[in-house]
C-alpha cells in the first residue's frame, strides 16, 4: 500500500509540475515559433503555432542588417564592467559586515533590504542631472556605476550570508599564524565562499545584461546602445517586425543560458550555502 501511495504521489507531483510549468514556458514557445516565420506568417490570423515552413534566414538578416554584433559588444562591456566593479566592492563590504562588530551592524543589513525595495524611477531625474553634471552622459561608465550601485545592497546581503556560514575558528587560526585581515579575506574567506561569489556575480551580470531602463535614460549614441535597447529597432510606428524581434531576443538569451549551463553546480551550491539566518 505504501509503495502504491509513493508511486501515486510521484505522479501527482509530476502532473502539478507540468501544469505550473506550461503557462511559464508558453511565451518561450511563442518566441521560438515566431522567430522561425516570415513577417507575413507572424501576422496570420488565426495564428499558426507550428510554422508551415521553417525560416532560418531571420538569423542572417538580423545579424547582418542591424549590426547586432556592435550592440552585443556594448552589452558585454556594460555587464562585465558592472560585475567586476560590484565584486570588488561587495567582497570587502560583506566581509566587514559579517566579521566586524560595530554599532548599527544589524540596522545596516536591514537597510540594504529596504534600499532594494525602492524603484530607480524615484530618483532617476536627480540621477540624470548628476550624471550630466559630472560629464558621464552617453558613456559606458555611467551605466556601470549606476548598475553597480543598484545591485550592491542585494549582493552585500547575500555575501554576508556566505561569509557568516564560515566558522570563525578558521579565520582566527589564520590570524594567529600572522595573516592580516586582508590576507585572511583573500586567502581564506574568498576561496571557501567561491560558490557564493559566483552566485552574486551571476545575479549582477544578468541584471546588467537585461537592464533596459538605465540605457534608455543615459545612452544616446547608436554604437553604445546595449542589446536590450537595440531591440527597439524592430518596433515601428505602424507595425512591429515580430519575426526579427523574437530572433534578436533569442540571441540575447544565449549568453545567459550558456552561463547557467557552465556553472550550474556552483550556482546551486552557492544558493544553498547562502540560505542561513543572520
Amino acid at each position: 500500500m505504501s509503495m502504491k501511495w509513493k508511486t501515486r504521489s510521484k505522479w501527482i507531483a509530476f502532473i502539478l509540475t507540468v501544469v505550473v510549468l506550461l503557462p511559464m514556458l508558453f511565451p518561450f514557445f511563442v518566441m521560438i515559433s515566431t522567430m522561425l516565420k516570415t513577417m507575413k506568417d507572424a501576422y496570420s490570423t488565426p495564428p499558426h503555432w507550428i510554422p508551415e515552413k521553417f525560416i532560418f534566414t531571420n538569423f542572417i538578416d538580423v545579424w547582418s542588417e542591424y549590426k547586432l554584433l556592435m550592440h552585443i559588444k556594448s552589452s558585454v562591456i556594460i555587464a562585465v564592467g558592472t560585475t567586476i566593479l560590484n565584486a570588488l566592492t561587495t567582497i570587502p563590504a560583506a566581509y566587514a559586515v559579517s566579521r566586524l562588530n560595530f554599532v548599527g551592524r544589524k540596522a545596516l543589513l536591514y537597510l540594504f533590504l529596504i534600499i532594494q525595495m525602492f524603484s530607480p524611477v524615484i530618483i532617476i531625474i536627480s540621477l540624470f542631472r548628476f550624471i550630466i553634471g559630472i560629464g558621464l552622459y552617453d558613456s559606458y561608465v555611467s551605466l556601470i556605476l549606476t548598475m553597480t550601485v543598484f545591485t550592491l545592497s542585494f549582493t552585500i546581503w547575500m555575501m554576508n550570508g556566505y561569509f557568516s556560514a564560515i566558522p570563525k575558528t578558521i579565520e582566527e587560526a589564520a590570524l594567529i599564524d600572522g595573516c592580516t585581515r586582508v590576507q585572511t579575506m583573500t586567502r581564506i574567506m574568498i576561496p571557501i565562499a567561491a560558490p557564493g561569489l559566483v552566485t552574486v556575480m551571476i545575479y549582477t551580470f544578468i541584471y546588467a545584461w537585461n537592464d533596459f531602463f538605465f540605457p534608455l535614460v543615459f545612452i544616446q549614441s547608436q554604437e553604445k546602445m546595449p542589446l536590450t535597447l537595440a531591440l527597439f529597432h524592430f518596433v515601428g510606428r505602424w507595425s512591429t517586425q515580430w519575426n526579427y524581434l523574437t530572433t534578436a531576443t533569442f540571441i540575447a538569451l544565449i549568453p545567459v543560458l550558456l552561463m547557467f549551463y557552465l556553472i550550474e553546480k556552483q550556482l546551486v551550491s552557492g544558493l544553498a550555502a547562502g540560505a542561513i539566518k543572520e
